[in-house]
């Protein structure tokens, strides 16, 4: 029986990235809010199933049947700059419910499966989560608790087998970049930034290590432009 993998944020970007390297070994299910797109993902990769869900409003019957699961990948996530003295209370607690909350509550959710399993939790931050920059403060907070929520999981899950990587990218060559370069009203130049398949093979590594090895954190820069 092929193992079973669920991605968030999977239907573009890094997410969708994960999807193609996983899809020759794993049955995947492949999470995100845009119904569309995820069918069109799921036409593409077969093997594949669509979990269109809102993380930031998950109950738990939108789990129910997942049983085993050998691999959680949170790939979704938002970021929204500015100086703190404009950065308002609605955009912290949305940048932290996203790219936290959610992915504590899911976690905690699917853990019977991953125990089940002896399963495997990775975790998308970003060069954000090891350094912070100016007007970067709400994204780069949720990024260091992602980082502290990772290095909790796996103190606390390792007696149950569970593993836990978190991977550090640089900027990488996606639609949430484009956006982000709108933002900080720079141009958007995709030759100096990661490719998403680059960071994919940054899973594939952490999830393919032989059983001695726990692959705990990967950081990957692009080799070329910034380097946060």
């Amino acid at each position: 029986m092929r193992p079973t993998a669920l991605i968030t944020g999977a239907s573009r970007g890094i997410g969708a990235a994960i999807a193609r390297a996983l899809a020759p070994t794993y049955d995947l299910l492949l999470g995100g809010r845009d119904g569309t797109a995820l069918d069109a993902m799921c036409h593409e990769l077969p093997g594949s199933r669509p979990w269109a869900v809102e993380l930031t409003d998950l109950t738990p019957a939108e789990v129910e049947g997942v049983e085993r699961l050998d691999l959680l990948v949170h790939s979704a996530g938002i970021a929204r700059l500015g100086h703190l003295a404009d950065t308002p209370a609605e955009v912290w607690r949305r940048t932290l419910e996203v790219n936290v909350v959610a992915v504590a509550e899911l976690t905690r959710l699917l853990l019977p499966a991953l125990r089940a399993a002896q399963g495997h939790v990775v975790l998308i931050n970003s060069g954000a989560g090891q350094r912070a920059n100016a007007n970067w403060g709400s994204y780069a907070a949720s990024k260091f608790a992602l980082r502290a929520y990772g290095d909790v999981l796996r103190e606390e899950e390792h007696a149950n087998g569970v593993r836990v990587t978190s991977i550090f990218p640089g900027r990488v060559s996606t639609d949430m970049q484009r956006d982000v370069r709108e933002q900080e009203g720079e141009p958007y130049e995709p030759g100096r930034y990661l490719e998403a398949e680059s960071v994919a093979r940054a899973v594939l590594t952490a999830v393919t290590a032989t059983p001695d090895a726990h692959v705990t954190e990967i950081t990957v820069r692009p080799a070329a432009g910034p380097t946060r």
